[in-house]
Formats: C-alpha cells, sequence, structure tokens
C-alpha cells in the first residue's frame, strides 16, 4: 500500500477568493518537511472515484497517499487536501489489488485548487485534473456557480443540460471527460439532463445555493442494467465564496 503523507500544514491563497468553513487551506502557515523549503505553500486537491467499475480507489501524488482510505465508487474526499505544489505525479490505484489503475503527470501551482476525477470503465481508466478557478468568481453576483463533468465511457457525445429559473446555462454536448468551466445561475431550483438520444437519459433536480460553487457529476455505463452502474446525476458542494474581504 502507498505511504500516507506526513502530517503537514499549508497557507491560503489570497483571501478575496477563498472558499469558506472545511475547505480552506489552513491559515497563514506553511509546510513543515525536511524536503520542501520554508517558503514554499501549499496548493489543494479535492478527489473523486467516478469508475462505475472500481470499488475501493486511492489517489496518490509522487508515491505518496492522498487518500488514506478508499474512496467508493462516486465518493469523494470531501474537503480540499493540501498537497505540494510542483510537477507531480498523479496516480490512482486500486485498494484490493494495490495495482496502478492510471497515471498522469501534472503541474500543481502554490496556492490554487484543484480536482482529481478517476473515471473510466472495464479495465480502461483516466485520471482527469482541473484547476478549480475560483479566483474568476465573485461572490458579490448573487448567483450560484455550478459546473458539470462527464464521467460516462461512451462513444457518442451526450448532451448536457443545466436550467436555472427557465434558462438554460449550460446546454452542450460533451464527451467522456469533459469539464466545464463555472458557469453563474440563478440559485434555487435547477434542472440537470444528460442524454444522446439511445443509451444515456438522466435527469435531475437539485437546489443550489447563493454565493455557493458547485460541481455536477455525470457517472455511470450507458444501458446497464444494474441500477448502482446506472448512469445517475450526482453533485457536490466544493465551498462558498467569501464575502467583504
Amino acid at each position: 500500500m502507498k505511504n500516507f503523507f506526513s502530517s503537514i500544514r499549508m497557507r491560503l491563497i489570497p483571501a478575496s477568493f477563498v472558499l469558506l468553513v472545511t475547505v480552506l487551506l489552513a491559515a497563514c502557515s506553511k509546510f513543515d518537511n525536511d524536503d520542501n523549503n520554508n517558503n514554499s505553500e501549499a496548493a489543494g486537491l479535492m478527489s473523486f472515484n467516478l469508475a462505475p467499475d472500481q470499488t475501493a480507489i486511492g489517489v496518490a501524488l509522487s508515491g505518496s497517499n492522498l487518500t488514506n482510505t478508499p474512496l467508493a465508487y462516486t465518493n469523494y474526499s470531501g474537503t480540499y487536501q493540501p498537497i505540494f505544489p510542483g510537477n507531480r505525479q498523479v496516480e490512482s490505484y486500486s485498494f484490493q489489488s494495490d495495482s496502478s489503475v492510471a497515471t498522469l503527470n501534472y503541474n500543481f501551482e502554490a496556492n490554487k485548487y484543484y480536482s482529481v476525477f478517476v473515471a473510466g470503465n472495464n479495465g480502461v481508466y483516466t485520471n482527469i485534473v482541473t484547476r478549480d478557478n475560483f479566483d474568476s468568481l465573485s461572490a458579490s453576483s448573487g448567483k450560484t456557480f455550478v459546473r458539470y463533468i462527464n464521467a460516462i465511457p461512451d462513444s457518442t457525445k451526450p448532451t448536457v443540460t443545466i436550467t436555472a429559473n427557465g434558462t438554460k446555462v449550460i446546454d452542450t454536448p460533451a464527451g467522456f471527460s469533459s469539464v466545464s468551466d463555472f458557469v453563474a445561475a440563478d440559485p434555487g431550483q435547477i434542472a440537470v439532463t444528460v442524454k444522446n438520444g439511445s443509451t444515456i437519459d438522466a435527469s435531475r433536480t437539485i437546489s443550489l445555493e447563493q454565493g455557493k460553487v458547485y460541481t455536477v457529476l455525470l457517472a455511470g455505463v450507458p444501458g446497464a442494467t444494474d441500477t448502482t452502474k446506472a448512469v445517475q446525476i450526482k453533485y457536490i458542494l466544493n465551498g462558498n465564496l467569501a464575502t467583504g474581504q
């Protein structure tokens, strides 16, 4: 099994763009590790398992474990975890077999937030890394912010539609591994659909709150008769945009 991270401390991104509560990077401290110089700051990484046939996924960076406990299918780390910035190898692996599922290298910047989505099915997997650009979002707009990831392995691009207050804020074909930008929407009831006219047809209504940032997770196997693997729509709260700072 991968070696767990030693205890580390980290520093905030600029206050006007921080996320509050559990997704904060701990205030005004630095990494405490002999391998890292005293002036280096942290990045934050949230991890997701969106691979339907992988029931226990771990994520490691440069050989050190990020997920201390396995992520079940559609589960995620719950918070942005502190990581060392720089060019890192991102590896997802099976807890059952302790074997690698997928790897890639990614350059993480200090004081930035990122997500890694483990996606795929039936022996073919990929790690999808995105920078979560909260610094471009404003809490003063009175809006909520939402994006999607299409983790449905299918050769035909489904159309993803997100409608808020009768207005389509997202309406686009989205291939496997597509991640949209965060878009502003009116808070309240949001309708989400994903369809390809044949094997993918799912919809859900969710409630999003003002000043908060969300990711809609589109996952599952097209045409699956097993309800645990059928195409589904879930969502998570990335965090709250800071105000008045």
